[in-house]
């Protein structure tokens, strides 16, 4: 049906729909150890299918994650490290790197600036063809932090590769949804791995039911999909 000329209500494109994702060398960053699961751990797991190298950043320690004190916190963000490492080697990941910023502080524009400083010259390093980072409308201030400080970064360095937003807390209006059902068994194993968070939340049923959502998109709810939407740099 034709919309009316003077209709101020947009309809919005159906987003890319994909079984593979874009070939290339993968640079992800994550705000907190889970996230680089949680978020877009389907598609990591089909780059290294592929043959692709993939790189994830870790960028707090995960301190916070611990509101209840249940864990020992002399031990605590170690045992976070290794809960993302055990996850990573499930999902063919071994190229993990620490940047070990407080977990859960308030963000300034200076440390936006830090943020975005690191990552230029990791991505000058690196030499991604494909950038992972939260999306713009997350609402958790550590996954917007990393988010700002990334474009920022990308910017400064005048990226020309793909650069995609996965959503975490805050669910987007995509621009690609991709096909994860041959791997989701897999991302749910490496989710297993995180037990302190899941002490506190059952991931695996938030990040499943997000997960099989997103596959109406591509299969009439059949299966399991994750969502991105394109970051303009």
């Amino acid at each position: 049906m034709d919309l009316p000329k003077d209709d101020k209500h947009h309809v919005l494109p159906m987003p890319e729909d994909r079984a593979q994702p874009y070939p290339g060398r993968v640079l992800c960053f994550a705000p907190h150890p889970d996230d680089e699961c949680a978020g877009p751990g389907g598609a990591l797991y089909k780059h290294r299918r592929q043959g692709d190298p993939v790189r994830i950043i870790i960028a707090t320690d995960g301190r916070a994650g611990d509101p209840d004190g249940r864990y020992d916190s002399e031990r605590y963000v170690d045992m976070r490290r290794d809960e993302s490492i055990a996850a990573m080697r499930i999902l063919d990941c071994e190229d993990l790197e620490f940047w070990g910023f407080p977990d859960s502080c308030v963000i300034s524009d200076d440390d936006i600036g830090g943020i975005a400083l690191k990552v230029a010259e990791e991505v000058e390093r690196y030499r991604p063809d494909v950038v992972y980072t939260p999306w713009e409308g997350e609402a958790n201030s550590d996954h917007r932090a990393i988010y700002c400080g990334v474009l920022r970064g990308l910017r400064q360095v005048g990226f020309q590769g793909r650069a995609l937003g996965y959503e975490l807390w805050g669910l987007m209006v995509p621009d690609v949804v991709l096909d994860i059902t041959e791997v989701f068994e897999r991302k749910m194993e490496a989710m297993r791995e995180y037990e302190t968070q899941l002490a506190y939340v059952d991931y695996l049923r938030t990040v499943g039911g997000q997960n099989a959502h997103r596959s109406v998109i591509y299969n009439k709810g059949v299966g399991y999909a994750e969502a991105f939407r394109r970051i303009e740099v």
